[in-house]
């Protein structure tokens, strides 16, 4: 099978398209022909080694968080899929990745891909659905709240801005003017173009900020919350927790492989009540130029897709 692998960290560039031999459904496992995976600022980070604090790569590596294709075997034990069905894979960090002709999980890290979406649209959902979806039970967000979603047109931003809205709440987001529209269309009822407005003299009394950004935003995020409100953050710049200060509940969203979560998400899209976001999609083979691409802030309205 055709693949994307590294053997140290580094820039794109060591990157390398090789053929490797095609895995096999171990017990309780299937093996997916690999359609589509996404590219996420977790992928790149940790090719680039600015996560290696946290995770100790075996190298060679093959990466990418998710995948989606058709099942095409079946390992001994595993009953819940059978060879043809399509479905989402959640890839081990420790294990091959998405980008990959083929790949082999768990069937607990699997869910079949709803008939009215494509594969390319599911896999979207897979990795930034887990988060949005996290981050949502984490704020616990209802009926009636004002939220603040940074960075609105993101992959993770854009589904939580559809959650929140599905929800009843009334949604904020920030993001780029040209973006503005968009955003828009996607559910918030109001958008703060962060290159012309500043969001933290515009708000005030907010029940919930998703923060996707850190820094500085985290900071004036603060500014915004009414006492007693609730910030839910995800991993991005450094933060400097000031909760006992303005007097509101600071929350790291941890995001884990869940399946029941990516299920729910599957669920929202299959019945039309939230979109999956597709920035673009390129060949396998130009996955370097897609970490590029992300690392350069280049991507938004989704996520970027490699497709087989």
């Amino acid at each position: 099978m055709k693949a994307i692998q590294y053997e140290e960290h580094g820039t794109a560039d060591v990157m390398r398209y090789v053929d490797l031999p095609d895995p096999v459904a171990g017990p309780g496992q299937i093996l997916v022909k690999v359609e589509a995976a996404s590219v996420t600022p977790f992928d790149w980070k940790l090719r680039a080694g600015h996560l290696r604090n946290h995770f100790t790569l075996p190298m060679p590596s093959v990466p990418g968080r998710d995948a989606g294709g058709i099942v095409v075997a079946v390992g001994e034990g595993a009953g819940e899929f059978r060879t043809g069905d399509r479905v989402a894979v959640m890839a081990g960090v420790f294990a091959q990745g998405g980008y990959a002709e083929m790949i082999a999980v768990d069937e607990k890290h699997a869910v079949r891909i709803p008939d009215s979406l494509s594969t390319v649209e599911a896999v979207a959902l897979a990795n930034a659905g887990l988060s949005a979806w996290i981050a949502v039970l984490a704020a616990e967000v209802k009926s009636g709240d004002r939220v603040l979603v940074h960075a609105g047109a993101g992959a993770v931003g854009g589904l939580l801005v559809q959650l929140c809205h599905h929800l009843g709440a009334e949604v904020t987001a920030t993001c780029r003017s040209t973006n503005r529209d968009y955003v828009l269309g996607l559910g918030a009822d109001r958008v703060i173009p962060y290159d012309r407005e500043d969001f933290s003299e515009a708000l005030k009394d907010q029940d919930v900020v998703f923060d996707l950004m850190g820094g500085k935003v985290h900071d004036r995020s603060y500014r915004v919350l009414k006492k007693g409100g609730r910030l839910v953050w995800l991993v991005a710049d450094p933060i400097d927790d000031r909760g006992a200060e303005f007097g509101v509940t600071v929350t790291r969203a941890m995001v884990a492989d869940d399946k029941s979560a990516l299920q729910a998400m599957m669920d929202l899209a299959g019945a039309g009540l939230i979109r999956p976001q597709v920035a673009g999609t390129m060949p396998l083979s130009e996955a370097a130029e897609a970490h590029r691409l992300m690392e350069k802030g280049a991507i938004s309205r989704g996520r970027l897709m490699l497709v087989m």
